[in-house]
């Protein structure tokens, strides 16, 4: 078997490893391997271990006391268990830089892919970690104490754990891709900073909805086998559309400083 069908094998195992461990469905595992294949294709070996290093990682910290994140996916769209759209957003931007550097060979496109998954580790620990704090999140648009799970609050223990997940990838990429110093404090910087637009985008624009049935704040269209009213945000923008933006821009930031 050559080199190249056996890493295939090993995305398509890691799918349905995904799927089998409930940290994918079927439409998220099958994403996944569309992913780990364009990104295999563009920069090998070393692009597909910098994936599996995010997906591993967002995904234990995803399980990681889950009985205590219960009440909190009440309010969010989606759980745990991550469909292909949620693959899509957090590794779509990645795949594409990957492709083009298949076609175009050159180091701004690393760039590019090493900070949108930096950004994606970052948001993903920043929520999954910080939902675990012991003190409530504060809204940025009021500066007042709201529940865990709401877009747009930050906490320190998020913060802080923001700023490890887009550490580790921008070490990781250091070491993969053999960059320069300051090339990879920029990944770090733009990776957290994605976090940071994603917060912002959160809290000022993406969509809403309070449950008439039970009163809660959500951002489900359907709560409690009712439809729910919009309270605010814009229509299109929900959750994983934030996430696409928040990392499809810090990439591009990121782009602009390394030229």
């Amino acid at each position: 078997m050559s080199q190249l069908s056996f890493l295939i094998t090993v995305i398509i195992a890691g799918g349905l490893a995904g799927y089998y461990l409930r940290f994918l469905d079927k439409s998220g595992a099958f994403a996944s391997i569309v992913v780990g294949i364009c990104i295999l294709l563009g920069l090998g070996l070393n692009g597909l271990l910098l994936l599996g290093i995010f997906f591993v990682t967002s995904s234990y910290w995803s399980g990681y006391k889950k009985a205590a994140k219960l009440n909190m996916e009440e309010k969010l769209a989606k759980g745990s268990t991550r469909d292909w759209r949620q693959v899509a957003v957090n590794g779509g931007a990645a795949s594409l830089f990957s492709l083009i550097y298949y076609f175009h060979p050159n180091s701004i496109w690393v760039v590019g892919f090493a900070t949108s998954l930096a950004s994606a580790n970052s948001d993903t620990w920043a929520s999954e970690i910080g939902s675990l704090s012991n003190k409530d999140p504060i809204f940025i648009r009021t500066m007042k104490p709201v529940e865990k799970g709401t877009s747009g609050a930050v906490s320190s223990l998020g913060s802080l754990s923001a700023l490890a997940g887009s550490l580790l990838i921008a070490f990781m990429s250091y070491w993969l891709f053999k960059l320069d110093i300051l090339v990879s404090l920029t990944i770090f910087v733009f990776g957290y900073i994605g976090n940071v637009i994603d917060t912002l985008i959160g809290a000022f624009f993406q969509q809403t909805y309070h449950c008439q049935v039970c009163g809660i704040t959500t951002e489900k269209k359907v709560h409690c086998t009712h439809p729910t009213a919009k309270i605010k945000g814009i229509t299109f923008i929900d959750n994983d559309m934030v996430n696409f933006l928040s990392g499809l821009l810090a990439s591009i930031a990121a782009m602009g400083i390394f030229l």
